[in-house]
């Protein structure tokens, strides 16, 4: 849909975000989303309509209400939305650690077959690819990564793929030791969980 002739109108099943790179531009669009609705014979609910403005530089408390005519929308500095919770400033940290740690109960769960010598290493990536991956990343479309997070996740992966792989005898001290990161890629042979998420970002 749009609004003063751009596309700044989300909408997922019976919600409505209206986005913009100002609180003018907010108030704007959202006037003319109320009047188009009442032309269609709909209304906004205000008490479960919420606002935020994100932005790394503000202070983590601080949240704009705003007004439009009759109507007055709470201001808040997080909500969720496809899962994920999104703050004012914009920040991942406690959302990425949250699906870690359900990521890391998930891989607890399979570890047995993870660890199998019974299993093929393709049946292992595939139960890491429909099982783990999928706790691990829901919400990730709303995600935008810092390098610290990236390197949290990468961390993460490699650790599920040691899993898999196992351990390899060295070949000088003839001791079996944990894969390094470079051999986990190599046997991985896929792109690794970061450049999938990147790929599939939201546009």
């Amino acid at each position: 849909m749009k609004l003063n002739g751009t596309h700044q109108l989300m909408v997922d099943a019976d919600d409505v975000n209206i986005l913009a790179r100002s609180v003018c531009a907010v108030k704007k669009n959202t006037e003319a989303f109320l009047i188009g609705s009442k032309e269609s014979g709909l209304e906004v609910n205000a008490d479960k309509t919420k606002c935020t403005v994100m932005s790394r530089d503000q202070n983590p408390g601080r949240s704009h209400n705003i007004k439009i005519g009759n109507s007055s929308f709470k201001g808040v500095v997080e909500f969720r939305y496809l899962g994920t919770t999104l703050t004012n400033q914009n920040s991942l940290q406690e959302e990425i650690k949250s699906r870690l740690k359900s990521g890391n109960a998930c891989c607890h769960s399979v570890h047995s077959l993870l660890s199998s010598s019974l299993l093929s290493k393709n049946i292992k990536i595939k139960i890491h690819r429909t099982l783990i991956f999928p706790v691990l990343l829901f919400g990730r479309r709303t995600w935008s990564l810092t390098l610290r997070e990236e390197r949290r996740i990468r961390v993460f992966e490699n650790r599920v793929l040691s899993t898999i792989f196992g351990s390899k005898r060295d070949e000088v001290t003839r001791e079996y030791r944990k894969l390094h990161n470079e051999e986990l890629t190599d046997l991985y042979s896929s792109s690794n969980i970061i450049w999938m998420m990147k790929s599939r970002r939201m546009k």
